[in-house]
């Protein structure tokens, strides 16, 4: 019997094009065929706010549409709230925003659920921080004994702790609650796909290639210009304020081209495209992953639509194993369409 993995990448606010997009495909599978986006899926796998969309599919039965909804105007405002110490540059000697108010909002939105719910709930989730102290990426996994008792708001919080954004986070590890610090998994695996592969195939070590299916959701890829000639002479502070550096380095399409090399053809589906405008997005959202405006909110919610225009029937297919093209990849902005 064949496996599907579920991964959804990072980009702070910019998970509402996601939710939006997988709120769209559940609406179809429903009305069509009477299942759940969760009942398709074997393995559900995510970095930074991806994780957080995983986490609540994986580890709690919160309905999509609801975990869509929570991507709104109210929800940014509460999360991103400002650093507002003296003698602080929010970004460059202190985090831009003080990172209590994301930790309740994780709180509220994932109560008492832990890793250990996605077993009992017969699913598998996987989520990627990176240890600062051990200076190591560190995958946090429902079929590890040593996390399954870890709270799903906790992981969360830590794979969602952006350097020069949030505060890194304490989580305790372990059966002696040895506690780590960790960051975003985004500054080494913003695209979790191959972490997902991997874990699969120690999970599964008999499933053939063939029977792998991998739907793989971004967040948009931005298209805001560096100065290239500038940059040579930068340094670690135009390097955070123009260069956008933790975007440099989480940058997710080298994940995504290995992704589907590895995959049987026509088994693979990337859901992303380049903000920009480009036939079928008139009016391309804020690339920035901490713009929750009203306005950019909404943008980002008709680019999910956009998505699902482009790869909804592909994707409902690919979910039921009934899906026969070929591979798709990021949208082309010069035709619109799925390359």
């Amino acid at each position: 019997m064949g496996k599907l993995i579920l991964t959804l990448d990072g980009g702070g606010i910019r998970g509402a094009a996601s939710t939006e997009f997988l709120h769209k495909v559940e609406s179809k599978l429903k009305a069509r065929h009477g299942v759940a986006l969760r009942d398709c899926v074997d393995y559900f796998a995510g970095t930074s706010t991806g994780a957080i969309i995983a986490l609540a599919l994986a580890t709690t039965d919160m309905p999509v549409e609801r975990i869509n909804r929570l991507y709104n105007h109210r929800s940014g405002r509460e999360v991103f709230q400002r650093n507002r110490g003296f003698f602080e540059i929010d970004g460059i000697n202190a985090p831009k925003y003080e990172g209590a108010g994301k930790t309740r909002f994780l709180r509220r939105w994932f109560q008492d659920a832990t890793l250990a719910s996605a077993a009992e709930k017969a699913r598998h989730v996987l989520t990627v921080t990176f240890a600062v102290e051990r200076h190591q990426p560190l995958v946090l996994k429902s079929h590890h004994p040593d996390h399954a008792a870890l709270k799903s708001s906790a992981v969360a919080d830590a794979t969602s702790a952006a350097p020069t954004y949030f505060p890194s986070r304490p989580v305790n590890l372990g059966p002696a609650a040895s506690q780590s610090w960790l960051i975003d998994g985004g500054v080494v695996a913003n695209n979790p796909t191959l972490c997902a592969i991997a874990e699969a195939q120690h999970l599964w070590p008999d499933l053939a290639k063939k029977d792998l299916r991998v739907l793989s959701i971004g967040t948009g890829k931005r298209t805001r210009k560096i100065n290239g000639p500038a940059t040579t002479q930068w340094g670690a502070f135009q390097w955070i304020r123009q260069g956008q550096i933790i975007d440099v380095l989480s940058d997710e399409q080298l994940v995504a081209y290995q992704a589907k090399s590895l995959v049987t053809e026509g088994n693979y589906i990337r859901v992303n495209a380049s903000m920009c405008a480009q036939p079928g997005l008139k009016s391309p959202p804020d690339d920035a992953m901490d713009d929750y405006s009203k306005d950019n909110i909404a943008l980002l919610k008709q680019m999910g639509d956009f998505w699902f225009k482009q790869y909804g029937e592909a994707t409902i297919a690919l979910l039921l194993n009934h899906y026969q093209g070929r591979s798709l990849d990021a949208i082309d902005p010069a035709t619109g369409e799925p390359g």
